[in-house]
């Protein structure tokens, strides 16, 4: 006689029943144990990138003290002593200047020596930029010296006169000095800089070979500007090179405060001159170079520099922490991008640095970043 089968099979349905009720604990643990891992990889990658965020600030404090260090190691190898150019002085000069060659020699040496003027002076550029001096067949030097400083005309491309003297004009007021002979003396050693687009600190910071008794400005026509060295934060020369191929080998921001400007070329990837004269046509009628009008005005009224870098958006996020008197782009590439979450509306820092850790490396801001990638 047959054994019963019903048993048999209630003990497969029982065990199945188990396998399948272990199966179902296996899969929650096996869920639960992704959902950790989930969460410790969530939480593995924050504090990597705050690692990263607190590293990337570090590292702009870590510059600026260099710029700060560099400025004050030239200033004590250099130091400067100003002369009064009263009024007798000045007489002096100009009566030296109708004496010939002997008379401006004496002008010259007065000044600190023609051959450390021309230095950043340029006599050839400083007679196509005022013709009338040209037409009247006047030592361009000379001129400059006796008469065209207080009438603020630039002695060279790299330095401007008018600027300079608005940014000193306590000191050269008491000393009725021209421009270039002040910065030669004693600008120079106290970190003022001779034009708006030359940052004697993010110069000097790069580590230039400086020749004795060569000021930075004077390094870069001579030889910094054919190394690639970039004279301010705004300034990018291989950027400016891709564009303008003819300027390799030559100081590429004499070449974009000449002609490269009027060709629309773009000295830095957040800074678009066909977009910034496209969008503040009054500009334009300034004659003044757009990275130079943002430089000394547009970036304290407003002023975007680009279709990438919203300037109000940014200014709004940095709030009091940005320094006064800091252009808000120079800001924000020296060290205020890693300390705002949001520096432009819908693009959050925190997240870029995540899905892009080589920035650590390259030390590029994220918007420059993307701002080189097209938006992509």
């Amino acid at each position: 006689m047959s054994a019963d089968p019903a048993p048999t099979l209630l003990d497969k349905a029982r065990a199945v029943a188990a396998r399948v009720g272990g199966l179902k604990r296996d899969a929650v643990g096996a869920h639960r144990l992704a959902h950790q891992a989930e969460v410790r990889e969530a939480l593995t990658r924050t504090e990597l990138t705050v690692a990263l965020h607190e590293s990337l600030t570090q590292r702009a404090q870590l510059e600026a003290r260099l710029r700060a260090a560099a400025v004050a190691a030239y200033g004590q190898a250099h130091p400067g002593r100003l002369r009064r150019h009263n009024r007798i002085s000045q007489l002096a000069d100009r009566i030296l200047a109708r004496l010939g060659p002997p008379g401006r020699a004496l002008v010259f040496a007065r000044s600190g020596g023609r051959d450390a003027l021309e230095r950043l002076a340029d006599p050839a550029w400083y007679l196509a930029a005022n013709p009338d001096v040209a037409q009247r067949r006047l030592d361009p030097l000379t001129h400059y010296l006796t008469t065209g400083a207080r009438e603020g005309r630039s002695p060279g491309p790299l330095f401007d006169e008018a600027w300079y003297r608005l940014q000193n004009d306590v000191e050269l007021a008491a000393t009725s000095l021209s421009g270039l002979e002040h910065y030669l003396r004693k600008g120079a050693a106290d970190g003022r800089n001779p034009h708006p687009l030359f940052d004697l600190a993010h110069y000097l910071a790069q580590g230039p070979s400086l020749a004795p008794g060569e000021e930075p400005a004077a390094h870069y026509l001579r030889e910094g500007g054919r190394l690639g060295l970039s004279p301010h934060p705004l300034f990018d020369p291989a950027w400016y090179i891709e564009q303008a191929p003819d300027a390799a080998g030559t100081p590429a921001l004499i070449h974009y405060l000449g002609a490269g400007w009027r060709r629309g070329l773009s000295p830095h990837p957040l800074f678009d001159t066909a977009w910034y004269l496209e969008r503040w046509p009054d500009v334009t009628e300034t004659g003044t170079p757009p990275l130079v009008h943002f430089a000394t005005l547009g970036g304290f009224e407003g002023r975007s520099p680009g279709p990438w870098f919203d300037l109000d958006h940014y200014v709004a996020q940095r709030g009091a922490a940005r320094p006064p008197g800091l252009n808000p782009l120079v800001d924000y590439l020296q060290g205020g991008a890693w300390e705002t979450s949001e520096a432009r509306a819908g693009f959050p820092t925190a997240a870029y640095i995540a899905a892009r850790p080589d920035l650590v490396r390259a030390g590029v801001t994220p918007l420059e970043h993307w701002a080189r990638r097209a938006g992509r």
